[in-house]
């Protein structure tokens, strides 16, 4: 067991976007969730992480007090860990809220920037602007704290070429040590969903997005981020090691409400609504709401899903190693084809998406999947 996901599920403001598990901060159970969340923390085993990551939600709408209670909960079953990484939103974090996170063992920031247009910010229900974005990163560099990754998006509604270029420009000055840089997933029950169904709203074409992910990926690179997962870019030396963990298909412990983790052969998944979670883990000391036992199928599935969605690719000699079968006996024929198709391509023992390849990821994995 290598990492720990906490999940806080509050937020000042709900983006328009936004699909994963959250609830407005005002009048919620904010102290007794972290009382619950603290009880499902302290039941884990003991172990030595490398990575832990605080995400939500915004973790950063917590109060002072609220803040350091969680962090006191965390350090006290697991200390800290060699990447220690905190999601923030640009208006909330202030120099307070850093320093406490330092003090804590905190070296990584995900700042949820998204984009540094003042009026696609609003589009996206965003609370923070232009000048919060700067005032935050000068705020970490005050304390030298300055592993910190940005976070953005693209093929928003209204969005120009120009405001590419201006967040690269952006970038070129504020020198993250890393980008996640994710095209807009239009997800049912959220506000975009709703206006394009409407009519109200459009985003571009997929010729589009493809041309704006091309540009993404060479202005990123021509700065000193290369590609090194579908979305991520990064310094050298500066990948996110705890999302290397889901992508390299490993185990990991997760805490909170929706939260989901994986041990051994097994997914879990967490009640969803805050208050069912409080009251599941005060009367029932468990929260997990199923279990999914994986066979042989799923987990060849998901090492092939999970591992190529990083520039490396799947391991031919981890894959037989670890299901005591050669990957050409299970996948020779999609291999072979989406090698001639020009979509995967193999490099000593690692079999990876092309460019093309990954500009249509999901109709390749389409051909992975083993079925009953």
């Amino acid at each position: 067991m290598r990492s720990l996901y906490v999940h806080i599920p509050f937020c000042n403001r709900i983006c328009t976007y936004c699909d994963f598990n959250k609830v407005l901060i005002k009048n919620q159970p904010v102290d007794e969730y972290l009382n619950a969340l603290k009880k499902e923390i302290d039941s884990f085993p003991e172990t030595n992480l490398q990575t832990i990551y605080v995400g939500g939600g915004t973790p950063t709408a917590l109060s002072m007090k609220q803040l350091e209670f969680l962090l006191e909960t965390i350090n006290n079953k697991f200390g800290t860990a060699s990447e220690y990484t905190f999601e923030a939103n640009p208006d909330e974090l202030t120099t307070e809220k850093i320093s406490l996170l330092k003090d804590y063992g905190v070296n990584r920031i995900s700042l949820g920037v998204q984009t540094f247009n003042n009026n696609l910010l609003k589009v996206l229900g965003r609370t923070h602007n232009f000048d919060d974005i700067y005032r935050s990163i000068e705020h970490m560099d005050k304390i030298n704290l300055d592993n910190y990754s940005i976070d953005l998006m693209y093929n928003l509604p209204g969005e120009t070429n120009q405001d590419i270029e201006d967040s690269l420009k952006n970038i070129e000055i504020l020198k993250p040590k890393h980008i996640s840089w994710y095209s807009l997933i239009i997800e049912p029950h959220t506000v975009f969903y709703n206006k394009i169904n409407r009519g109200q709203m459009s985003i571009g074409s997929p010729i589009k997005e493809g041309e704006i992910y091309d540009r993404v990926i060479n202005g990123l690179d021509n700065l000193g981020y290369p590609q090194y997962e579908i979305s991520n870019f990064s310094k050298e030396k500066y990948q996110s090691e705890h999302n290397k963990t889901y992508w390299l298909n490993e185990n990991y412990l997760a805490a909170g409400a929706g939260s989901h983790g994986y041990i051994g052969d097994t997914r879990y998944y967490n009640i969803k609504p805050v208050t069912h979670y409080i009251n599941a883990m005060n009367e029932e000391n468990s929260v997990v709401k199923e279990r999914i036992i994986l066979n042989q199928n799923d987990m060849m599935e998901e090492e092939i899903f999970l591992r190529l969605r990083l520039n490396q690719g799947v391991s031919t000699e981890r894959f037989e190693e670890k299901f005591n079968i050669p990957i050409y006996d299970v996948y020779g024929n999609a291999i072979k084809k989406h090698i001639d198709l020009g979509h995967l391509q193999q490099y000593n023992q690692y079999i990876s998406l092309t460019d093309e390849g990954r500009m249509i990821g999901n109709d390749v994995f389409v051909d992975f999947l083993i079925g009953d």
